[in-house]
């Protein structure tokens, strides 16, 4: 038995979520979601690839960006719905220039949320206008 026939893909979709940590520090960093496609070509070449839901396009992280994910593990939970992929980082890993996409965090619900990390860039150097 492959371990993909022990994962539970979306019926609807095809997708999975992924959910990427920072082997070295353990830090979340993102969470995006995969289909088999993506899935295999990740465990192929070791860089994370995935499927964009908004854009409807297979892709791989950081194609434009050049801030790539280096796969070090690839597990799955105790219901085979969810992945953990941990990944070495290159550069950020949020296309707003953060570290993580978790960069920012609620103070008690009744002020806005306060950004918790340096931004490493600013998004039009790497995209283009915004």
């Amino acid at each position: 038995m492959s371990f993909f026939d022990q994962l539970k893909f979306d019926d609807a979709t095809g997708l999975i979520p992924a959910i990427i940590q920072e082997q070295k520090s353990g830090r979340v960093l993102m969470m995006a979601w995969m289909n088999r496609a993506s899935l295999e070509k990740t465990i192929e070449t070791g860089r994370t690839h995935f499927w964009s839901r908004s854009r409807q396009k297979f892709w791989m992280k950081g194609e434009s960006s050049g801030h790539t994910q280096t796969v070090t593990d690839i597990a799955f939970d105790c219901d085979g719905d969810t992945l953990l992929i941990q990944v070495e980082q290159a550069g950020a890993a949020c296309h707003e220039g953060y570290q993580s996409c978790f960069f920012r965090s609620v103070n008690n619900g009744r002020t806005p949320s306060r950004i918790t990390e340096k931004q490493l860039f600013a998004p039009e150097t790497v995209y283009g206008k915004k």
